[in-house]
């Protein structure tokens, strides 16, 4: 590790074992342990910060502190049809849970070109993009959609109520030679990790993230969580295209809660303005295996083509046209080959873990 004025630089094989120590410590198997470390850590090592270790105490340690997250979990296999299961996650640690769906989704696609784990009773899942990752790595297409449960923090266009949680989307595909594509978004304009951690920060947020209930925009971010700000949808107002922000979430509770039977946020509950909580979170776990359907290796060719071609696009920024993924692989390149940045408030937070539950500092 070195440091300078403003972070630590720790290596990726610190960071991860480190992190595989401390969930171990929770309870967790090794196996599971290590798989929580690598989608929690995700987030500090493609710069997808908000969804990273800053999440360990303000999300993890609270689930298991509060019994919403179950270190021994055994998920049950509910129902199988060979190409899709229904899985009860049964309050195990989504950080691992999610990464063991997407992995059997993939060895069902090989046989049926296309494999579908729908999971309920599932816990936070971390960065989205880590788990559809893992099939393209596979040379498939991975997509996977989770709702948030029984939390509302989001109101229908037009609606005074929240309704919806910030229901992430992923799809990743391979690219060739080039990283991987990786959309992972929320179907909000931000997910609340970025709103936090601004209030964290003390820093304004831009107009657009929040509204308050007159749909006047909010610029200070802790308005969210006093309760006195509500997240809007892509798309900002109904004009410019927020029906269709909307409309994605809606799709994600559909993929994750009406499949699999999970905890849904719309709800006759939610008129009383009670938030719910992100428990009995729902997901579709898909793996695409095209190959498997193509005879050859003409997928992996023509998606090459398709990435390549919009890398090499004319362009007038100097940074030229990029895709979903391609940042994030070029910060975990430098971060694999410099360490991980790890500010120093919340390096100082994770050796404050570190004696808590015996084990070494980061």
């Amino acid at each position: 590790m070195t440091t300078t004025g403003v972070a630590a630089r720790v290596s990726t094989v610190d960071l991860l074992g480190w992190t595989t120590e401390v969930f171990h410590a929770l309870g967790l198997p090794p196996g599971r342990a290590r798989a929580s470390a690598a989608a929690l850590c995700h987030g500090d090592l493609t710069g997808l910060t908000s969804h990273g270790l800053a999440n360990l105490t303000r999300l993890y340690l609270p689930l298991f502190q509060d019994g919403r997250a179950d270190p021994a979990a055994e998920p049950v296999v509910l129902t199988d049809l060979g190409a899709a299961a229904l899985v009860d996650a049964r309050r195990a640690l989504g950080l691992w849970q999610a990464t063991e769906a997407m992995d059997n989704a993939v060895d069902r696609a090989r046989t049926h070109g296309i494999g579908l784990v729908s999971v309920r009773g599932a816990t936070h899942f971390g960065c989205a993009g880590h788990h559809t990752a893992l099939a393209a790595r596979h040379g498939m297409i991975g997509l996977l959609a989770g709702n948030c449960g029984g939390q509302r923090i989001a109101p229908p266009p037009g609606g005074t109520v929240a309704m919806l949680g910030t229901n992430p989307l992923s799809v990743a595909a391979p690219a060739g030679a080039g990283h991987p594509f990786v959309l992972d978004m929320s179907t909000t304009v931000v997910p609340t990790g970025r709103i936090r951690a601004a209030a964290r920060a003390g820093e304004s947020i831009p107009p657009g993230w929040l509204s308050d209930v007159d749909g006047n925009p909010v610029t200070d971010p802790a308005a969210f969580d006093r309760g006195e700000a509500q997240l809007r949808w892509l798309g900002g107002d109904p004009e410019t295209g927020g029906y269709k922000g909307f409309g994605l979430g809606l799709v994600v509770e559909v993929l994750g809660a009406l499949v699999s039977g999970a905890g849904n946020g719309p709800s006759r509950d939610a008129y009383s303005g009670d938030r719910g909580r992100d428990d009995d979170i729902g997901y579709a776990a898909i793996a695409i295996a095209p190959g498997a359907l193509r005879h050859g290796k003409s997928f992996q060719r023509q998606s090459a083509e398709v990435f390549g071609a919009l890398l090499d696009c004319p362009s007038t920024s100097e940074s030229g046209v990029r895709y979903p993924g391609w940042h994030e692989g070029e910060r975990a390149a430098s971060h694999l080959r410099d360490g991980v940045p790890i500010p120093p408030a919340l390096h100082a937070e994770l050796n404050e873990v570190a004696e808590l539950l015996g084990i070494g500092r980061l």
